[in-house]
């Protein structure tokens, strides 16, 4: 049975078919002030030469924590192979990460508005790359999921501190150009993963997809050690009870929303999604009188921090629509080969690459509302285009509309990142990070949902639905992003 991998949870692919006040303080640690530094905010970003240092860190390790998603898909056949398992379990290799991974990202965000954003980079850097070494000597499928896991959770303090840290290592005037080079990783890593993976794959067996990570990753931690600054720190203490409620919650509705994507049973999906709710309403009660709440209901109270992770979600759904809906279209409509599909694909994120330091560097010095509205409008005209293609176009129809979004996904992101994190404290920076990692995932889970469901109700007819539902959520997102300008 085929293998499908989705941006949340990756299932084999289906024919087509809160009186807890004293609760709360018995289980929360506050270190005494003595063992705690100065909680005075570091200057205004670092001097050039530690900048330049402090970013390669930065950037080598999200890069390795992006690819290694898009590598493991690459080598589930070959692992499924070595290990003797079926394809349907062999995909728990990249369910495993994504789980661990999604569900900390909010608490090791707000962990690290404890004890320094810099300390849950390096810890999770460290615990990613140990990781890798245990992936690549794992010796049953068992092993291997036990060191996915733990490399998931190396991910996600990677990730859920990634822009924090961007924050206080660029200067108030340079921050929308580190958060146009902050996406432009990402989208190098989206594009050239796959090609990365199978070369390795050429060259040897899949361990050594993971080993690569361990020579980049103790390169980066050294250099961490050295470079990045010491953030400020907050006085309160760490919620550990709030904290796996808070995981509890995010993976219960990721694997929610990945389930109901993949046709399991409805029963199933909505227990899974019921708990998720039930489990948010708990935090949130929680945690009302919090002065950093790990569901960070404090920053959304800010409009323009509610308006710009509301349209990230949306512009990441219209990504998974895009992302899943397309390559079927490619093969199972056009009749192209997956080398074609993967041709036609690569504009999207290339384009990204080049626009998100165009758009990062504007955004120092025009309002992310109107970069950020143009791109979705981009965006949604491009998936509009897409829906509209003829019965038989040839490759620049395909292409040169494909780029049209690359363009207008690139020009929001940077932009959007930069209001973002603009609109939250410097002392929540951690949580405001961990949430633009989980809007990112949030969405892309949503659109990849959707789109099997628009296959699910009219066949393959579904791509285009699909495509034309992205474009709604464009305009959805690109109304908010404007939204943004009446905002102070």
């Amino acid at each position: 049975m085929p293998v499908e991998a989705g941006f949340g949870v990756v299932h084999a692919k289906l024919p087509f078919s809160h009186a807890v006040g004293a609760t709360r303080k018995a289980m929360t640690i506050t270190l005494p002030a003595a063992a705690r530094e100065p909680d005075h905010p570091i200057a205004d970003g670092l001097p050039a030469t530690q900048r330049r240092w402090a970013i390669a860190a930065i950037f080598t390790a999200l890069a390795m924590a992006s690819l290694d998603t898009a590598i493991a898909n690459i080598a589930l056949p070959a692992i499924a192979a070595d290990l003797h398992v079926t394809p349907e379990q062999s995909v728990w290799v990249v369910n495993v990460y994504q789980i661990a991974l999604v569900a900390t990202l909010l608490p090791l965000g707000a962990l690290g508005e404890i004890v320094g954003h810099q300390r849950i980079y390096l810890g999770g850097l460290i615990l990613f790359t140990i990781a890798s070494l245990f992936c690549a000597v794992a010796w049953s499928l068992d092993s291997l999921l036990v060191a996915r896991t733990l490399q998931g959770l190396g991910a996600s303090g990677i990730m859920s501190v990634n822009t924090a840290l961007v924050r206080f290592v660029y200067p108030g005037r340079m921050q929308g150009r580190g958060f146009g080079h902050n996406a432009l990783v990402v989208a190098t890593a989206f594009t050239f993963g796959p090609s990365i993976a199978s070369a390795i794959l050429a060259l040897g067996p899949w361990p050594w997809l993971f080993a690569v990570n361990i020579p980049f990753g103790l390169v980066a931690t050294g250099i961490g050690f050295a470079m990045l600054p010491k953030t400020p720190r907050a006085d309160h203490g760490f919620d550990f009870l709030g904290a796996l409620l808070a995981a509890a919650c995010l993976g219960l509705f990721i694997t929610g929303i990945g389930s109901a994507a993949h046709n399991l049973s409805p029963i199933v999906v909505g227990i899974e999604l019921v708990a998720a709710i039930a489990l948010g309403f708990i935090l949130t009660r929680r945690h009302a009188d919090h002065p950093a709440p790990m569901l960070p209901i404090d920053l959304f109270s800010r409009p323009m921090f509610a308006l710009s992770a509301a349209t990230a979600v949306c512009s990441f759904a219209v990504q998974g629509l895009a992302f899943v809906s397309l390559p079927f279209y490619f093969e199972d409509v056009l009749g192209r080969s997956q080398v074609e599909t993967g041709f036609f694909m690569t504009p999207w994120p290339l384009v990204v690459g080049i626009m998100a330091p165009i758009a990062g560097r504007l955004s120092d010095r025009h309002p992310v509302g109107l970069l950020g509205g143009i791109g979705l409008v981009l965006l949604g005209i491009g998936m509009a285009l897409l829906a509209l293609l003829p019965a038989n176009p040839g490759i620049p129809d395909i292409v040169w509309r494909i780029m049209i979004c690359g363009m207008g996904f690139g020009f929001f992101q940077a932009p959007n990142m930069k209001a973002l994190m603009g609109s939250a404290p410097p002392h929540r920076s951690g949580s405001a990070s961990g949430i633009v990692a989980t809007a990112r995932l949030t969405g892309q889970t949503t659109g990849a949902a959707l789109a099997a469901a628009c296959f699910a109700m009219v066949g393959h007819n579904g791509a285009t639905v699909a495509l034309a539902l992205g474009a709604g959520f464009a305009a959805l997102g690109a109304v908010m992003s404007f939204l943004r300008l009446a905002v102070k």
